[in-house]
């Protein structure tokens, strides 16, 4: 556990109590990205399965971040430590090892989240900081981040590959949930072409994003990364979302 101005983050393993508190905040996340298939099926079980890979912050007697990662086992035939399929495809090895009972090589970030009162003060830094230091409390040596960059949905026709080789003048990315990882420590790997798909119906879609989902081909959808492809003659709107594969080696 930590403690600065006020504020304590701790592990869920260290305050169990607070695991069913940790919606008890807002923020700003897009209506379809609670409608991926995996995360819906698995998210929920990830403070009570992995408590100790979780992180909670605390202002007093309020909660006002929140972070999860999760262990599964790399070295696996057909296995990754950064697959192409992302956040979805780290969530569900990670209960497939835990049911098998299978030894764990790394961890990966599944988000870190910060009330929107408290943006702006470097609270992800220190979420980042002690996700970090959870992980390699548990012996391993790396922990991957399938990163949704903040500002990819302002274009979302740039091919994610290229965005994440934009930098700023002094060699950082330009992206700012990027650049935390970057100045944390952590190295751009690759795009994950397929870190987290959606598919629903154009009724579906209208009811989460009030758009109306009355054409064929690509539409931009605020806070998606890229397109969503509608398709009305099968009644099939398909979101698949790439992020940014980012590793922080954890021990020298």
């Amino acid at each position: 556990m930590t403690h600065s101005n006020d504020i304590a983050i701790s592990t869920l393993a260290e305050r169990p109590e607070l695991a069913a508190r940790i919606y008890e905040m807002s923020d700003n996340w897009p209506e379809f990205i609670a409608r991926d298939l995996i995360g819906y099926a698995l998210l929920a079980r990830v403070p009570e399965e992995f408590p100790q890979y979780c992180v909670v912050a605390t202002e007093g007697d309020r909660v006002i971040a929140r972070g999860f990662s999760v262990p599964f086992n790399a070295t696996l035939d057909g296995r990754e430590e950064m697959p192409d399929r992302g956040w979805d495809q780290v969530l569900a090895w990670a209960f497939d090892d835990a049911r098998r009972g299978r030894p764990v090589t790394t961890a990966s970030t599944l988000e870190i989240t910060v009330d929107l009162d408290h943006l702006g003060r470097g609270l992800s830094y220190r979420m980042l900081a002690a996700m970090r230091a959870a992980v390699g409390r548990q012996g391993l040596d790396a922990l991957v981040a399938p990163v949704r960059p903040t500002a990819k949905h302002l274009r979302p026709r740039l091919p994610m590959a290229e965005y994440l080789r934009e930098v700023r003048d002094d060699g950082l990315p330009a992206d700012p949930w990027l650049r935390v990882h970057v100045k944390a420590g952590g190295t751009i790997v690759k795009a994950a072409a397929a870190s987290m798909t959606v598919s629903g119906t154009s009724a579906e879609w209208r009811r989460w994003t009030g758009l109306p989902f009355d054409r064929d081909g690509e539409i931009e959808v605020p806070a998606a990364l890229v397109p969503v492809h509608c398709d009305t003659r099968h009644d099939r709107v398909s979101y698949v979302e790439p992020n940014v594969w980012v590793r922080h080696p954890l021990h020298a």
